[in-house]
């Protein structure tokens, strides 16, 4: 019994694989959200996979998540200051913020979406960069550490340090090049100097009319 057990381990990694192979490659949307100074990634609750961004278990109802990454002095205080702005431009502790949706983010005035196209893999890493994100000091699960911007929102302690050279921008666009998308992180401080990228990323995945 135990010389038959490596060749069913071989027959059934043949089986799988056409499967596996197939999950990789299927495709899901992701969105990136602007308001013209702060972008955010959004994605489908059932695109997270098990045991990742445990945080979502804040919100039992959303359908989608946006994450947004920033200063924690400055994100979390709702009447900004000069004072907060320019301490925003060096070096600081993080924070998460995580907002729930009952369906995708739309656009509107003022706020602008950019729907993208990812890999199964690519979702995979993109949604282990989110979990990264958070800092939770070897927990299972962190806190909240602010309310959110939004009704069903909230901030919680982030990983990594926020600088003029590192900014929100400069997270989002990293996240997306780990999924795999032709996305330069390098040099990204602006919401529009990612933006303008995400565009054209949309518009060669149109569709031809």
């Amino acid at each position: 019994m135990a010389r038959t057990r490596p060749l069913i381990r071989l027959l059934l990694l043949l089986l799988l694989a056409p499967a596996l192979a197939a999950a990789a490659r299927a495709e899901t949307t992701i969105y990136v959200t602007s308001n013209g100074w702060h972008t955010g990634i959004a994605i489908a609750r059932a695109d997270l996979p098990p045991g990742l961004v445990p945080e979502a278990a804040d919100f039992p109802s959303a359908t989608h998540f946006e994450f947004g990454w920033g200063n924690r002095d400055y994100y979390t205080t709702p009447r900004k200051t000069l004072g907060l702005t320019l301490g925003a431009a060096l070096p600081g502790a993080a924070v998460v913020h995580l907002a729930a949706y009952g369906g995708p983010p739309r656009g509107h005035a003022g706020h602008e979406v950019v729907a993208l196209r990812v890999s199964g893999e690519g979702m995979r890493r993109l949604a282990a960069y989110l979990h990264a994100g958070f800092a939770r000091g070897g927990a299972p699960r962190v806190r909240t550490v602010a309310p959110g911007l939004l009704p069903a929102s909230a901030f919680y302690p982030g990983s990594g340090t926020f600088h003029l050279f590192n900014t929100c921008n400069t997270w989002v666009a990293a996240g997306l090049a780990a999924a795999g998308l032709p996305v330069r992180a390098a040099g990204v401080q602006l919401a529009e100097e990612l933006m303008s990228q995400l565009r054209r990323l949309a518009r060669a995945e149109a569709p031809a009319q």
